[in-house]
């Protein structure tokens, strides 16, 4: 049932948008001023300038057709290689939503329902314990393990209410096993992952708190059990190879392709006190779908134009209008009832659906579109997609320091151009 109204609800988001696209055509389209354009591209070069970032690349897309691709500085200060279309980044977190998509595809085939706990497919995180925090009259705080009240399911991977933490962000004896168990950098098979993880106590009880973590991994291991087939495998098959998203992968297997690798600053390459950016030519076994993908910019512009279809891209379909609608609705909204972490990503503004942060109320001084859809990756990445405007952004930089502040920035001075 509580599936069922939430579908109901995503269709209602989904008449709105297309509702709103109908309308717009009885008044002139929305549309990026040159002026505002320039004043994006003066921000990039003065990034650049002042030594923040080695480069970047910026596109906008509307109406299906590029209207800004800039290209700026060069891939790698040590090379001096200029930036360039063929660049291939570092996505970490932006591989979130390519998980969930595929793992949407699972849903609307029957072969997976939102409601399913997770431990059909993965037997071992049944048993999975919720640590809890006493404070003893003497001061000393101490960890109590509790069952699960409910199993965590699909839907809890999906929006990040599983309790399952980084453990490199945060306080608490739970993160503090998490930090320990080094998870981010460990190189397990999947299987393997999620066996190690299922040792370690859930950060709260599933489906009551919005906590950042490893919960897309996990969905990327049950796509694996549900469909037979490694992650990377299943996801070249159904999304990638369609899609024509050749150079998104785990890593960079080919050699001649290690030029084209963007790099940070070298003195910006941590993205945790214990975790340095990661070296992408290396092989590696772990296919994190939440954090371990790498592609360029030309790749992402396919999978976020096909979003923005509704699920079309070239003549075929790869999830349903309303699936993508669905995703695109908040599901952690006030009457869920279900809290936020403290370190709460998508913001005041936003709620959370079903792999993107979606925008549920206009920022103070704005005329944000309500509805926009987006997610970023630690690296410096970001993406957004503005159905009412039927506008994608996608900025490629590598800049964990940085990144924070440049997308916030930029974002502005893009919607700026845009009169909003």
């Amino acid at each position: 049932m509580r599936g069922c109204r939430a579908f109901i609800a995503g269709l209602v988001l989904l008449i709105g948008v297309v509702g709103a696209k109908a309308g717009s055509e009885g008044r002139a389209a929305r549309t990026l001023s040159t002026e505002g354009l320039a004043k994006v591209s003066d921000y990039i070069r003065n990034e650049i300038a002042t030594g923040k970032i080695p480069g970047a690349i910026l596109l906008l897309q509307q109406h299906g057709k590029p209207v800004y691709h800039e290209n700026f500085g060069v891939r790698d200060v040590g090379t001096g290689i200029s930036m360039s279309a063929d660049t291939i980044f570092r996505f970490y977190s932006m591989s979130k939503p390519i998980t969930s998509v595929v793992a949407m595809m699972l849903v609307e085939e029957g072969r997976l329902s939102l409601d399913d706990p997770v431990s059909k497919f993965i037997p071992a995180l049944a048993g999975m314990k919720v640590g809890i925090e006493r404070k003893a009259a003497d001061g000393r705080i101490s960890l109590t393990l509790e069952p699960q009240e409910r199993p965590i399911t699909i839907k809890d991977l999906l929006r990040h209410t599983a309790g399952l933490p980084y453990g490199f962000y945060g306080g608490g004896l739970v993160r503090e096993l998490h930090a320990a168990a080094d998870l981010f950098n460990s190189d397990l098979f999947n299987a393997e992952f999620v066996a190690k993880l299922a040792t370690l106590p859930l950060a709260e009880q599933p489906g009551t708190v919005w906590t950042y973590g490893f919960a897309t991994d996990v969905l990327g291991r049950v796509v694996e059990v549900v469909s037979g087939k490694t992650l990377l495998q299943f996801e070249k098959e159904r999304l990638l190879d369609p899609l024509g998203m050749t150079d998104t992968a785990f890593y960079v297997a080919d050699p001649a392709r290690f030029a084209r690798i963007a790099e940070p600053m070298p003195d910006d390459r941590s993205i945790s006190p214990t975790t340095v950016v990661r070296d992408i030519r290396r092989p590696v076994r772990w296919e994190s779908g939440g954090a371990g993908m790498v592609g360029t910019i030309g790749d992402y512009a396919r999978f976020a134009q096909m979003l923005l279809n509704g699920g079309t891209y070239e003549g075929r379909r790869y999830l349903k209008p309303e699936t993508i609608a669905l995703m695109a609705s908040d599901h952690i909204g006030p009457e869920t009832k279900i809290a936020r972490d403290r370190m709460y990503y998508p913001g005041e503004s936003s709620g959370f659906g079903l792999g993107f942060a979606v925008r549920t109320s206009v920022p103070p001084g704005t005329s944000w579109p309500l509805g926009e859809y987006r997610w970023d990756g630690i690296a410096g990445t970001f993406f957004f997609i503005d159905p009412e405007d039927d506008l994608f952004g996608i900025f490629m930089a590598q800049t964990p320091s940085q990144r924070g502040r440049i997308q916030l920035e930029l974002k502005t001075l893009v919607y700026q151009a845009m009169g909003r």
